[in-house]
């Protein structure tokens, strides 16, 4: 448990919740019920293990921080994840009451795990692993993690990018299946299925070793061989051009909008999901408020990012390619 103050606000609670949630307890030393579910906050934070965080704050000399959350009557407890409140709760509520909040926001023990062997998994692939067992040896705890966790569909979809990366297509079709097999099925994870084909696609079928040049023969006959049109762009997909896949989707989109079950467009907006660039944790101080709406010093420019700009033009294009 710790104390907070508008100087210690930013670490202790904006970007602590960045990776662990963060329970917000409000009170003031003549709150009565605050001396019943302070103590029992604290014990309950000891049970959980690490999987929350507890900080305690004097709404009397905190009043900005109060005003900020809009407390109006105490205790109040306000759970952070991510630098956002996402749920609270008023009075002293029994024990039974809270242990059902905190479970139904905190992840469980065997997700704690999960991600725990997970990061030690990205960490080995972001080292660059010498070989291709050490590749395979951190793919492994991937798969391992998405096991204990299976409804987290961060680890699943990292895990099946990381396999089609690595030329494990069965590992990833397999990690893949679960998740279109929902309705309606993710964006992100059709953007990982439509990867897959293309490179499935090289691998099978003749024309996935043909040179581009004999893809421009034949669509310079004929402008509306949509077949040849949607094979280069697979083999593109495979090349790593995906720029020039999407200029050849659109071609298709722009002629056809309803070609081959809209699988030109299906595939444009899978490889435009694929290639915008994560969005950046969120940043309080550079935004100059902080989630409670504080005012904080400094301000900055927020410039987009070149690869941003690009899909946005490529987003651009098609829509006013099917307006």
């Amino acid at each position: 448990m710790i104390n907070v103050t508008i100087a210690n606000f930013e670490a202790e609670v904006i970007e602590a919740s960045m990776h662990t949630p963060v329970l917000v307890d409000f009170w003031a030393p003549w709150c009565g019920p605050c001396k019943v579910i302070g103590p029992l906050l604290e014990k309950l934070e000891t049970e959980y293990q690490g999987r929350f965080k507890l900080v305690k704050i004097d709404s009397d000399q905190e009043q900005q921080l109060a005003a900020a959350f809009g407390i109006r009557s105490i205790p109040t407890c306000v759970l952070l994840i991510g630098g956002q409140p996402v749920d609270g709760f008023m009075g002293a509520v029994p024990e039974g009451q809270v242990k059902a909040f905190l479970d139904k926001h905190l992840p469980s023990e065997e997700e704690l795990a999960a991600l725990a062997e997970a990061d030690e998994a990205q960490q080995m692939l972001a080292e660059g692993a010498e070989g291709d067992t050490d590749a395979v040896s951190a793919l492994e705890k991937l798969a391992h993690a998405v096991a204990q966790a299976p409804d987290n569909d961060d680890l699943r979809f990292e895990l099946i990018k990381q396999s089609i990366s690595h030329g494990l297509f069965e590992q990833a079709a397999a990690a893949l299946a679960p998740a279109l097999a929902r309705i309606p099925v993710s964006l992100r994870f059709e953007a990982l299925a439509q990867w897959l084909n293309a490179l499935e696609f090289v691998g099978t079928d003749p024309r996935g070793q043909w040179p581009l040049e004999q893809f421009d023969d034949l669509i310079g006959q004929n402008k509306r061989d949509f077949d040849t049109r949607f094979a280069k762009s697979r083999v593109l997909i495979a090349m790593g051009e995906w720029p020039a896949a999407l200029d050849e989707l659109l071609e298709i989109i722009m002629r056809d909008k309803k070609w081959a079950d809209e699988a030109p467009r299906k595939t444009y907006i899978g490889l435009l999901e694929l290639m915008t660039p994560p969005q950046p944790k969120a940043d309080p101080a550079a935004a100059g408020k902080s989630a409670g709406g504080i005012e904080l010093a400094g301000q900055s420019v927020v410039q987009e990012d070149p690869q941003a700009q690009m899909v946005s033009q490529y987003r651009r294009k098609l829509s006013m390619a099917l307006n």
